[in-house]
């Protein structure tokens, strides 16, 4: 296991979420070989910024750790996956979507409406397979982006995503300076 994830503490606190452009969210997130009381506790404080944030979707990039784990929850209680992979993938739809590392923005994203992805279940100790469609689907393949380093400014023409990076860059400056 990363020696990151050792560093998350036991009281499960809240983590910073991250904001574009820190190089983090465009790595390629490793993958988490065993499992165990660091990555419960990585779950537990992405899932505390999640809420905090008002967010359906995190993916530990987001916050900091360069791992393959994602949480969502769309009105079904908090879900966690591990190691995830879209498995399939069909139909297309467009809709407004936001992400709490590009903050203030919405963009109209064309995703597939229906996925079947799969990701090992830490509270269920077993690979599971989810097929979906629709909102949970858009969430599944959003953060499964976030851990190949894909953000939806990715998914949009290039002057839009070029007009949006030099806004992200003078904000973090501004930030940066006080």
């Amino acid at each position: 296991m990363n020696n990151m994830l050792n560093n998350v503490n036991n009281d499960t606190s809240f983590f910073e979420i991250r904001v574009y452009p820190d190089s983090i969210l465009r790595g390629i997130a490793n993958p988490v070989n065993n499992p165990d009381e660091n990555t419960l506790r990585l779950i537990e404080g992405m899932a505390k910024s999640m809420y905090t944030n008002r967010g359906v979707g995190l993916a530990a990039p987001q916050v900091g750790f360069d791992q393959q784990v994602i949480i969502f929850d769309i009105g079904e209680g908090l879900r966690s996956l591990i190691n995830p992979r879209i498995l399939e993938a069909a139909g297309e739809k467009r809709y407004e979507e936001g992400c709490l590392s590009l903050p203030d923005i919405s963009l109209e994203i064309k995703r597939n409406s229906h996925v079947l992805v799969t990701g090992f279940d830490i509270k269920k100790d077993k690979e599971v397979t989810i097929e979906t469609s629709d909102l949970p689907a858009r969430v599944l393949q959003h953060e499964i982006d976030h851990l190949n380093g894909v953000l939806i400014i990715d998914k949009i023409s290039s002057l839009k995503r070029q007009l949006l990076t030099r806004k992200f860059k003078r904000k973090r400056g501004r930030r940066e300076e006080t």
